[in-house]
Protein backbone atom coordinates (compact mmCIF):
# COMPACT_ATOMS: atom_id res chain seq x y z
CA UNK A 1 0.00 0.00 0.00
CA UNK A 2 1.52 3.69 -0.62
CA UNK A 3 2.28 5.99 1.65
CA UNK A 4 2.00 9.62 -0.10
CA UNK A 5 3.05 12.19 1.97
CA UNK A 6 1.84 16.09 1.11
CA UNK A 7 3.14 19.11 0.50
CA UNK A 8 0.91 22.13 0.51
CA UNK A 9 2.02 25.56 -0.88
CA UNK A 10 0.54 28.47 0.21
CA UNK A 11 2.38 31.92 -0.94
CA UNK A 12 5.41 30.41 -1.42
CA UNK A 13 5.45 28.17 1.50
CA UNK A 14 4.51 24.58 3.31
CA UNK A 15 1.61 25.10 4.93
CA UNK A 16 -1.25 23.26 6.59
CA UNK A 17 -4.78 24.34 6.91
CA UNK A 18 -7.36 23.16 8.86
CA UNK A 19 -10.63 21.36 6.80
CA UNK A 20 -9.39 23.81 4.08
CA UNK A 21 -10.04 26.88 6.30
CA UNK A 22 -7.60 29.65 5.15
CA UNK A 23 -8.11 31.28 8.56
CA UNK A 24 -6.41 28.01 10.08
CA UNK A 25 -3.44 27.87 8.68
CA UNK A 26 -0.35 27.05 10.35
CA UNK A 27 3.24 27.94 7.57
CA UNK A 28 6.01 24.86 8.68
CA UNK A 29 8.67 25.59 6.01
CA UNK A 30 9.23 28.03 3.88
CA UNK A 31 11.07 25.58 1.56
CA UNK A 32 8.87 23.53 -0.59
CA UNK A 33 12.10 22.13 -1.95
CA UNK A 34 13.71 21.14 1.41
CA UNK A 35 10.33 19.25 2.40
CA UNK A 36 10.06 17.36 -0.84
CA UNK A 37 14.30 16.33 -0.52
CA UNK A 38 13.56 15.29 3.26
CA UNK A 39 10.42 13.55 2.61
CA UNK A 40 12.70 11.33 -0.08
CA UNK A 41 15.14 11.14 1.68
CA UNK A 42 12.86 8.82 3.80
CA UNK A 43 11.79 6.63 1.17
CA UNK A 44 8.54 8.71 -0.44
CA UNK A 45 8.71 7.67 -4.10
CA UNK A 46 5.41 9.64 -4.71
CA UNK A 47 4.63 12.87 -2.95
CA UNK A 48 1.01 14.73 -3.32
CA UNK A 49 1.78 18.51 -3.91
CA UNK A 50 -1.56 21.29 -3.84
CA UNK A 51 -1.25 24.36 -5.38
CA UNK A 52 -3.31 26.29 -2.83
CA UNK A 53 -3.00 29.56 -4.71
CA UNK A 54 -3.95 27.60 -7.93
CA UNK A 55 -6.97 26.13 -6.46
CA UNK A 56 -8.27 29.33 -5.44
CA UNK A 57 -7.48 31.41 -8.49
CA UNK A 58 -8.39 27.99 -10.72
CA UNK A 59 -4.50 28.21 -12.41
CA UNK A 60 -1.50 26.90 -11.02
CA UNK A 61 0.24 29.72 -9.24
CA UNK A 62 3.54 27.84 -7.59
CA UNK A 63 4.23 25.97 -10.54
CA UNK A 64 8.08 27.45 -10.57
CA UNK A 65 8.46 25.69 -6.87
CA UNK A 66 7.48 22.73 -8.07
CA UNK A 67 9.29 22.93 -11.01
CA UNK A 68 12.35 23.36 -9.03
CA UNK A 69 11.61 20.39 -6.94
CA UNK A 70 10.93 17.70 -10.28
CA UNK A 71 14.68 19.32 -11.62
CA UNK A 72 16.27 19.03 -8.23
CA UNK A 73 15.47 15.56 -6.25
CA UNK A 74 14.52 12.08 -7.52
CA UNK A 75 10.90 11.44 -6.57
CA UNK A 76 7.97 11.49 -8.88
CA UNK A 77 5.38 14.47 -7.61
CA UNK A 78 1.77 14.31 -8.19
CA UNK A 79 0.17 18.31 -8.51
CA UNK A 80 -3.52 19.25 -7.78
CA UNK A 81 -4.79 23.11 -7.49
CA UNK A 82 -6.21 24.99 -10.22
CA UNK A 83 -5.52 22.35 -13.31
CA UNK A 84 -8.93 22.91 -15.61
CA UNK A 85 -8.04 22.67 -19.20
CA UNK A 86 -6.34 20.16 -21.55
CA UNK A 87 -3.17 23.20 -22.48
CA UNK A 88 -2.54 23.38 -18.50
CA UNK A 89 -2.10 19.38 -18.18
CA UNK A 90 0.02 19.05 -21.06
CA UNK A 91 2.57 21.41 -19.96
CA UNK A 92 2.84 19.74 -16.41
CA UNK A 93 3.37 16.58 -18.11
CA UNK A 94 5.70 18.17 -20.14
CA UNK A 95 7.40 19.69 -17.16
CA UNK A 96 7.49 15.85 -15.73
CA UNK A 97 4.89 15.91 -13.46
CA UNK A 98 3.89 12.26 -12.94
CA UNK A 99 0.55 12.67 -12.05
CA UNK A 100 -2.01 15.74 -12.25
CA UNK A 101 -5.01 15.78 -9.94
CA UNK A 102 -8.49 17.19 -10.82
CA UNK A 103 -10.98 17.95 -8.88
CA UNK A 104 -12.71 20.91 -9.45
CA UNK A 105 -13.61 20.33 -13.52
CA UNK A 106 -14.34 16.53 -12.45
CA UNK A 107 -17.80 17.31 -12.67
CA UNK A 108 -17.31 17.95 -16.21
CA UNK A 109 -17.73 14.71 -17.97
CA UNK A 110 -16.79 15.84 -21.13
CA UNK A 111 -13.37 17.41 -19.68
CA UNK A 112 -12.45 13.90 -17.82
CA UNK A 113 -13.40 11.64 -20.97
CA UNK A 114 -11.22 13.86 -23.10
CA UNK A 115 -8.65 14.10 -20.69
CA UNK A 116 -8.51 10.29 -19.65
CA UNK A 117 -8.56 9.37 -23.25
CA UNK A 118 -5.02 11.62 -24.51
CA UNK A 119 -3.37 11.51 -20.90
CA UNK A 120 -4.20 7.96 -19.29
CA UNK A 121 -3.44 6.96 -16.08
CA UNK A 122 -1.53 10.64 -15.40
CA UNK A 123 -4.74 11.76 -14.47
CA UNK A 124 -5.70 11.64 -10.93
CA UNK A 125 -9.28 12.88 -9.83
CA UNK A 126 -9.76 14.51 -6.71
CA UNK A 127 -12.67 14.08 -4.82
CA UNK A 128 -13.16 16.40 -1.80
CA UNK A 129 -16.09 15.28 0.75
CA UNK A 130 -17.98 17.29 3.16
CA UNK A 131 -20.69 14.69 4.53
CA UNK A 132 -20.71 12.74 1.56
CA UNK A 133 -20.98 15.85 -0.66
CA UNK A 134 -18.82 17.19 -3.38
CA UNK A 135 -16.79 20.69 -2.46
CA UNK A 136 -15.20 22.30 -5.35
CA UNK A 137 -13.42 25.66 -6.13
CA UNK A 138 -10.35 25.11 -3.20
CA UNK A 139 -13.40 23.63 -0.83
CA UNK A 140 -15.48 26.90 -1.09
CA UNK A 141 -18.62 25.44 -3.09
CA UNK A 142 -20.77 22.81 -2.21
CA UNK A 143 -22.45 20.80 -4.64
CA UNK A 144 -25.37 18.14 -4.90
CA UNK A 145 -23.47 15.44 -6.18
CA UNK A 146 -22.55 11.95 -3.56
CA UNK A 147 -18.98 11.79 -3.44
CA UNK A 148 -19.61 8.03 -4.23
CA UNK A 149 -21.52 9.10 -7.24
CA UNK A 150 -19.01 10.96 -8.77
CA UNK A 151 -16.58 8.07 -8.54
CA UNK A 152 -18.65 5.73 -9.92
CA UNK A 153 -19.06 7.91 -12.66
CA UNK A 154 -14.86 8.51 -13.06
CA UNK A 155 -14.71 4.96 -13.07
CA UNK A 156 -17.03 4.52 -15.47
CA UNK A 157 -15.23 7.44 -17.68
CA UNK A 158 -11.70 5.22 -17.74
CA UNK A 159 -10.53 6.95 -14.54
CA UNK A 160 -7.98 5.02 -12.88
CA UNK A 161 -7.24 6.39 -9.73
CA UNK A 162 -9.16 8.87 -7.28
CA UNK A 163 -7.87 10.87 -3.95
CA UNK A 164 -10.89 10.93 -1.72
CA UNK A 165 -10.45 13.09 0.59
CA UNK A 166 -12.72 13.69 3.59
CA UNK A 167 -12.76 17.13 4.57
CA UNK A 168 -14.41 17.31 8.01
CA UNK A 169 -10.93 15.08 8.75
CA UNK A 170 -8.71 16.73 6.93
CA UNK A 171 -6.00 18.40 9.42
CA UNK A 172 -7.86 18.11 12.51
CA UNK A 173 -5.63 14.80 13.87
CA UNK A 174 -8.80 13.46 14.83
CA UNK A 175 -8.28 10.46 12.54
CA UNK A 176 -9.96 9.14 9.38
CA UNK A 177 -13.42 8.58 8.62
CA UNK A 178 -13.37 4.80 7.99
CA UNK A 179 -17.28 4.47 6.99
CA UNK A 180 -17.00 7.01 4.79
CA UNK A 181 -14.07 6.05 3.24
CA UNK A 182 -15.65 1.85 2.87
CA UNK A 183 -18.37 3.43 0.98
CA UNK A 184 -16.02 5.15 -1.66
CA UNK A 185 -14.69 1.37 -1.52
CA UNK A 186 -17.45 -0.08 -2.72
CA UNK A 187 -17.16 1.83 -6.21
CA UNK A 188 -15.05 -0.86 -8.70
CA UNK A 189 -13.02 -0.21 -11.08
CA UNK A 190 -10.73 2.71 -9.72
CA UNK A 191 -7.78 2.81 -7.42
CA UNK A 192 -8.76 4.66 -4.00
CA UNK A 193 -6.07 6.63 -2.12
CA UNK A 194 -7.68 7.61 1.11
CA UNK A 195 -6.23 11.27 2.77
CA UNK A 196 -7.77 13.51 5.53
CA UNK A 197 -7.89 12.50 9.05
CA UNK A 198 -4.48 10.04 9.58
CA UNK A 199 -2.88 11.26 12.36
CA UNK A 200 -1.18 7.94 14.15
CA UNK A 201 0.30 4.68 13.50
CA UNK A 202 -2.86 3.33 14.43
CA UNK A 203 -4.52 5.10 12.13
CA UNK A 204 -1.93 3.73 9.56
CA UNK A 205 -2.85 0.29 9.99
CA UNK A 206 -6.45 0.43 10.36
CA UNK A 207 -6.41 1.73 6.75
CA UNK A 208 -4.22 -0.58 6.13
CA UNK A 209 -6.69 -3.24 6.86
CA UNK A 210 -8.73 -1.83 4.00
CA UNK A 211 -6.24 -3.37 1.69
CA UNK A 212 -8.20 -6.30 1.25
CA UNK A 213 -10.99 -3.83 -0.01
CA UNK A 214 -9.56 -2.19 -2.25
CA UNK A 215 -7.90 0.81 -0.77
CA UNK A 216 -4.45 1.01 -2.67
CA UNK A 217 -3.02 3.92 -0.45
CA UNK A 218 -2.82 6.86 2.15
CA UNK A 219 -1.80 10.78 1.89
CA UNK A 220 -0.35 12.09 4.90
CA UNK A 221 -0.22 15.60 5.80
CA UNK A 222 0.05 17.28 8.96
CA UNK A 223 0.71 14.38 11.09
CA UNK A 224 4.01 14.34 9.28
CA UNK A 225 4.61 18.03 9.99
CA UNK A 226 3.21 17.79 13.87
CA UNK A 227 5.78 14.58 14.43
CA UNK A 228 2.46 12.16 15.24
CA UNK A 229 3.48 10.07 12.86
CA UNK A 230 7.08 9.05 11.40
CA UNK A 231 7.21 8.78 7.55
CA UNK A 232 9.42 5.50 7.51
CA UNK A 233 7.85 3.56 10.07
CA UNK A 234 4.35 4.36 7.90
CA UNK A 235 6.28 3.09 4.85
CA UNK A 236 7.45 -0.12 6.79
CA UNK A 237 4.00 -1.02 8.26
CA UNK A 238 2.49 -0.80 4.90
CA UNK A 239 4.91 -2.07 2.84
CA UNK A 240 4.08 -5.20 5.02
CA UNK A 241 2.37 -8.31 3.52
CA UNK A 242 -0.73 -10.07 4.89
Amino acid sequence: MKVIPAIDIKDGKVVRLAQGKAEYETVYFNSPLDVARMWAAQGANLIHVVDLDGAIEGKPINLKLVREIVDKINVKIELGGGIRDEETIESLVDAGIEKVVIGTKALEEDFISKASNRFGDRIVVGIDAWRGMVLTNGWLFKTEMKAVDLAGKMASLGIKTINYTDISRDGMLKGPNVEGLKNVLKVKGVDIIASGGVSTIEDVRQLKALEGEGLKGMIIGKALYEKTIDLKEAIRVCSQKE
